[in-house]
């Protein structure tokens, strides 16, 4: 079976799971909701825009795509906070969702840091 690189990548595969853990929550909203097309959109655009980042030669354009799913993902997030706000869901039913979220927003920040040229380092507060 062949593979492309994108799908290789383990944050591809827990988007994929993430939208697999979101469609039973889309299936029971009104397709009319402002949040549904969101959260459709939105879940849909992560692993479009890594598998698109993946396939770029240069590290900025690679960066550029991993930041829009990073935006995405955080964008899901808050869309799952409206459900909660809106009482349809409950904090119980989106936190499943928001800790897939939350692994994957770090693995995409572990990409775009490992091809930036700028890296933000944590100091050791003796100027090292």
């Amino acid at each position: 079976m062949y593979r492309l690189d994108h799908e290789k990548l383990e944050v591809y595969q827990a988007c994929l799971a993430f939208i697999d853990w979101l469609n039973p929550l889309l299936r029971r909203m009104p397709k009319g909701l402002a949040v549904f097309d969101q959260l459709d959109r939105a879940s849909t655009s992560i692993p479009l825009n890594i598998a698109e980042g993946n396939g770029k030669f240069t590290k900025p354009d690679r960066c550029r795509y991993f930041d829009h799913a990073r935006g995405s993902a955080l964008e899901c997030a808050a869309a799952l906070d409206v459900l909660v706000a809106k009482g349809l869901g409950t904090e119980q039913e989106i936190q499943p969702g928001k800790e897939r979220l939350w692994r994957i927003v770090s693995m995409l920040v572990g990409l775009i840091r490992s091809n930036s040229d700028y890296r933000l380092h944590e100091g050791t507060g003796d100027g090292e």
